[in-house]
């Protein structure tokens, strides 16, 4: 018999381990990338709207913007789903799951939140506000991504 003080740190079994609910962290998923589209259009309505900073196109497009409006919502829904895979992924594979999809989900945000000063054509302001609104976008989904994996752990 094999006492546990003998046994090496890094013989883990854990074959025992049930992983994630699929069904939850998929649902989660989705509602996720429904939300981070919502607050990418609800920004550019805060932004385009009240404040009158002509985020992503001219202002003559009204308060919605123009078909970027679109862009940024689809591009905020598909990077929810992406990092749902990432951390669909993470969970099944690696230890500290959640520590390295906030590394990563943090990073991936700032060089995002980075690019708008890559433009030169455009004014400080809409820099500022684009580049706000991208993390806010980053921070709805990795916090409700890190949410619904926590509670897809828990229910398995």
């Amino acid at each position: 018999m094999v006492d546990d003080y003998t046994r090496p740190m890094y013989d883990v079994d854990r074959s025992s381990d049930p992983g994630p609910n699929p069904r939850l962290l998929w649902t989660g998923g989705v509602a996720t990338a429904l939300v981070a589209a919502l607050v990418g259009l609800a920004g550019v309505v805060v932004i385009r709207g009240i404040l009158h900073i002509p985020v992503l196109g001219p202002s003559r497009h009204g308060t919605f913007g123009d078909v970027n409006t679109a862009y940024l919502c689809v591009g905020a829904a598909a990077a929810a789903i992406v990092a749902t895979a990432l951390m669909h992924a993470l969970l099944v594979t690696t230890p500290r799951p959640q520590a390295f999809f906030g590394w990563i989900v943090g990073l991936v945000t700032v060089v995002c939140a980075l690019q708008p000063f890559t433009t030169t054509t455009a004014d400080l302001e809409t820099q500022i506000a684009s580049s706000l609104l991208i993390v806010l976008i980053g921070l709805a989904i990795g916090t409700l991504i890190s949410g619904v994996a926590a509670s897809a752990l828990r229910r398995w």
